[in-house]
């Protein structure tokens, strides 16, 4: 079934399970650059630290964090702060790009696309490794393939927060609020044409 023919508020567990959560196996997690959703000003400290682990084990040469001010409503970019928060784990200024101009997951990709071919040219990136929420990393899987060049690879690398996982997200009242709203908001998005559509069952979107 396609995710725009779903209905949210039918979903059972485990369809949410499967149409939001998506990993790679750790042997796929290599690529170009690690690519870091900023949170909406949320707590950014897991994705951080997900993505210092990547660059640590050497999965990437470099590490890109987006995310803006949310249309002013904070006072830094988010992107600055998680860039100084790598810095304070161990990552080199010069292994850093961050864009600043984003509010949104969508601006977070065609913002990041100038940063990328302006640091590491667009035609030379085969394999991007992406980090944010485990819930909210369909969204991101499905935005960086409509927008992103077709040639690139995205590996889904979500953070390792203990609950809020696919084995675990309705222990917790507060991430099962945030699965069912980022579903309701995803089928949405992709009957819009915001998004490419995709199958639920599918076990990344397709390329």
């Amino acid at each position: 079934m396609l995710i725009s023919e779903l209905v949210a508020d039918q979903l059972s567990r485990d369809e949410l399970t499967r149409l939001l959560f998506v990993t790679a196996s750790e042997e796929e997690m290599h690529g170009d650059c690690i690519f870091v959703f900023g949170s909406g000003g949320r707590i950014t400290a897991e994705r951080v630290k997900r993505a210092v682990e990547l660059f640590s084990a050497g999965k990437a040469s470099h590490i890109l964090f987006s995310g803006g001010t949310r249309w002013g409503l904070h006072p830094q970019p988010e992107a600055v702060v998680m860039r100084n928060m790598a810095v304070g784990l161990g990552v080199p200024e010069h292994a850093i790009l961050i864009e600043t101009e984003s509010n949104h997951t969508k601006e977070n990709v065609l913002a990041s696309l100038l940063v990328l071919d302006r640091h590491c040219g667009l035609y030379k990136l085969r394999r991007l490794l992406v980090v944010s929420a485990p819930w909210h990393m369909r969204r991101c899987l499905l935005t960086l393939h409509t927008y992103m060049p077709p040639w690139i690879q995205f590996v889904p690398c979500p953070d390792c927060r203990q609950v809020g996982q696919a084995h675990n997200w309705w222990e917790s009242e507060l991430e099962a609020r945030k699965v069912k709203k980022e579903a309701a908001s995803l089928i949405q998005y992709v009957r819009e044409g915001q998004l490419a559509d995709d199958e639920l069952d599918a076990a990344q979107p397709s390329t």
